[in-house]
């Protein structure tokens, strides 16, 4: 139990600093992109996403008992719709209690609102496919030689960078 608690904190702030460093790339090509709203090189969005990608991966290929097309099809449908809708709750709690808008799709042609839009929703979908089967196996090899003390002082400065970034508000 321990060991999974340990995977799914270290993935998510894997997956945060992946995030950081993703958004830092889209706001040279886009300008208008803030890239989070932490002063730390993370971004939790991101970290929640990929432990949701995770969870979901796990969820289908263990129980779906179909061709693998058909479960990397469902699983990344799932994915898709549950990542966008967590951009979007994100994009409104941002909103009201920071007061900020750090991203806004009401450009893109098939928009629903500022926070999300089908283009970026599919592109969430490619995302995951290029996690579950190229980042997260290289992550997988070293994952679990990370020490607690490290997974647990990087996940303490995370919650005082959050602490911070909400008292400045």
């Amino acid at each position: 139990m321990v060991i999974y608690m340990f995977y799914y904190l270290n993935m998510f702030l894997i997956g945060s600093i992946i995030g950081f460093v993703w958004e830092n790339v889209l706001s040279i090509i886009f300008p208008s992109i803030e890239s989070g709203i932490l002063y730390g090189p993370w971004v939790p969005i991101y970290g929640f996403g990929v432990c949701i990608i995770i969870f979901i991966e796990r969820l289908v290929f263990n129980r779906f008992k179909v061709n693998r097309f058909l479960k990397i099809f469902f699983m990344t449908l799932l994915i898709m719709l549950i990542v966008t809708g967590l951009e979007f709750l994100g994009g409104i709690l941002i909103k009201e209690f920071l007061h900020r808008t750090l991203w806004d799709y009401s450009k893109f042609k098939f928009n629903i609102g500022k926070y999300i839009c089908l283009e970026i929703t599919l592109l969430w979908g490619v995302m995951s496919l290029l996690f579950v089967y190229v980042v997260k196996p290289i992550i997988e090899k070293f994952i679990y030689k990370i020490p607690r003390w490290v997974s647990i002082l990087v996940f303490g400065i995370l919650i005082i960078d959050f602490i911070i970034t909400c008292l400045e508000v």
